[in-house]
């Protein structure tokens, strides 16, 4: 009788795996996993999936996928270290990650959920031949894809000898567009790349419901779709905060475009009766004012995400290019059904953006009516915490301990019930920075930065923290790419960019900074009085010495340090110097 053999198959195999990883985890653990995570999820095991590939296994820094197709081998390879390439674009060389990639075709020995034999050696060892960036075949995937593949060039390696494999290899090279360096075009290595995308502004849809009262709804829908929009990390969205300086004005699409350097502009309107909405919305080529495209939606209430994601979905189809679309979260992401709770968060984000103590008490009052009507509505609880971090930081609380925790209290909901919330991801940063846990902030701050690139709260946010880190010169350049993003941005970004020149020893620039603050409180005073001393104008630091005494009597330099939050040494006596030598008491 004879004893069946293992199951056998040919295979396209492709092997990948993270250039200097082990490197990258020694600067940066934490920040480095959750990058490596998030480039997982938003785009390699998407672009496998798109191209019909199965993961066969994982390793920290690699995996192995099958294909039943070379061409689809090759498609999800070459999507993956292209968009790689636009992803690097802002982030300084020594932190890209990067892979190589090897394909081959060949005999495969399956068992169970792996697959095993020569066919996934040879993958594994064209892997190592590829440059960081770059894609290397076997002569068996480049004879299979013969001419079907446009606009991809093959550089014929000849034969090469690999580590146990008694044969030479056939090798290519796939030459992508780009180069197979994988190194973007003109790259610094800074945020400045930024201003290539395709960039856009939507405009706050218009209330045509005739109800005052619902007002927010039109708003918060417009500043819904403007994050949603942000997710599409090919595209530049200016914030809420600048466009919304339109809302209830006449405009010229073309002046707006001027002032915020856009390509496009996006307006809408919202009509509401009863329990149903109708939205339209059109998108507007700046540069030659002309609608290129226009769209109504109507339904019920409940349909109100559905209508949404439409319209991301069919404004990010239609711009040149034909920008491909981020692959959404919303279907892992938690929602609520509940239309009622879904309003008073909208309406509780107005209130918040006011910034005062009475509406900030209202903004509470309707995060726990929409916490009430659905317990694991976690963008709620995510709300909830930033309202509450408003009070504290403003001294709006009688508690100020107590009102922490319950801070950090409620982001632990709201991270349990939804861990793609970038604004759950931007507070725990803060919140832990304020513990000065700056190994665990910088791991919320990148998930929030991966999750939501252009929102301008949290590019800022990463210049402020790389400035507590000790790396000023970096922070500059994203607190600038923040005014970018938001030309109408609250004065406190000229606050963290002031404390990032101070950091950088650039006092002159640090002065300036701080001066375009108009209201400013005794700590802005402190930092003026520290950098005057600094430069040697004793006038003008007595001056402000003044200003931080005359405002907060029972100042004193040790207590005012435990409030900033330098991880070196150097930086946080660079500050105590500066403080004292203004002749700030100790």
């Amino acid at each position: 009788m004879d004893v069946p053999g293992p199951e056998r198959r040919l295979a396209a195999v492709l092997a990948a795996d993270m250039v200097g990883f082990s490197r990258l985890m020694e600067v940066d653990e934490a920040g480095t996993l959750a990058r490596l995570k998030t480039h997982r999820i938003e785009l390699i095991d998407p672009a496998i999936a798109k191209n019909h590939g199965r993961i066969i296994k994982t390793t920290g820094d690699g995996l192995l996928v099958e294909f039943h197709s070379v061409v689809d081998a090759v498609l999800c390879a070459a999507e993956v270290q292209e968009r790689m390439v636009r992803r690097n674009a802002d982030v300084p060389p020594p932190r890209w990650i990067q892979f190589r990639i090897g394909i081959n075709l060949g005999d495969v020995i399956v068992d169970q959920n792996d697959i095993f034999g020569d066919g996934v050696n040879v993958a594994s060892r064209l892997e190592a031949l590829a440059e960081p960036g770059g894609i290397c075949i076997s002569s068996a995937v480049r004879e299979q894809l013969g001419q079907r593949l446009d606009g991809f060039e093959f550089e014929d390696l000849g034969d090469q000898s690999v580590k146990n494999i008694a044969r030479p290899i056939h090798v290519f090279r796939i030459r992508l567009d780009q180069g197979s360096s994988g190194a973007p075009s003109g790259a610094t290595g800074t945020a400045a790349g930024a201003s290539k995308k395709p960039s856009i502004a939507v405009l706050p849809f218009a209330n045509m419901s005739g109800d005052p009262e619902q007002e927010f709804f039109a708003d918060g829908l417009t500043e819904d779709i403007i994050t949603e929009l942000s997710r599409f990390h090919e595209l530049l969205v200016i914030s809420r905060n600048s466009t919304f300086v339109y809302k209830g004005k006449a405009v010229k699409v073309p002046e707006v475009a001027r002032e915020f350097g856009v390509d496009y502009v996006i307006e809408g309107s919202v009509r509401k009766v009863g329990d149903r909405v109708r939205v339209t919305v059109q998108l507007i080529d700046a540069e030659i004012d002309r609608h290129i495209w226009a769209e109504r939606y109507d339904g019920e209430l409940r349909d109100i995400f559905a209508i949404q994601d439409e319209i991301t979905r069919a404004i990010a189809a239609t711009l040149p290019g034909r920008v491909e679309a981020a692959t959404h979260d919303r279907a892992k992401r938690k929602t609520t059904d509940n239309m009622a709770a879904y309003e008073c968060v909208l309406a509780a984000k107005l209130l918040h953006h006011r910034s005062n103590r009475e509406d900030n008490s209202q903004s509470l009052h309707l995060l726990d009516r929409a916490i009430a009507l659905d317990p694991n509505y976690a963008h709620a609880h995510a709300w909830k915490a930033c309202v509450l971090g408003q009070t504290w930081v403003y001294g709006w609380c009688a508690d100020r301990d107590a009102t922490f925790q319950q801070v950090a209290s409620e982001l632990e909901i709201a991270l349990g019930l939804d861990d793609n919330d970038s604004d759950v991801h931007r507070i725990l940063a803060a919140l832990n920075l304020n513990r000065d846990d700056h190994e665990t902030s910088t791991y919320h701050q990148e998930r929030a930065l991966a999750l939501n690139p252009n929102y301008d709260l949290v590019v800022v946010q990463q210049g402020e923290l790389l400035t507590w880190l000790g790396r000023p010169e970096e922070g500059i350049d994203w607190i600038k790419k923040a005014m970018r993003l938001n030309p109408y941005h609250p004065e406190r970004f000229w606050s963290h960019l002031g404390r990032a020149y101070y950091c950088a020893e650039k006092y002159a620039e640090a002065a300036q900074a701080f001066s375009r603050i108009t209201r400013p409180d005794h700590t802005h005073h402190a930092f003026l009085a520290a950098i005057f001393a600094q430069m040697g104008n004793a006038v003008a630091a007595g001056a402000h010495t003044a200003e931080v005494l005359k405002r907060e009597p029972t100042f004193s330099v040790a207590t005012h340090l435990t409030t900033q939050h330098y991880k070196r040494d150097v930086d946080r006596q660079r500050y105590e110097s500066g403080l004292l030598r203004a002749g700030l008491p100790a």
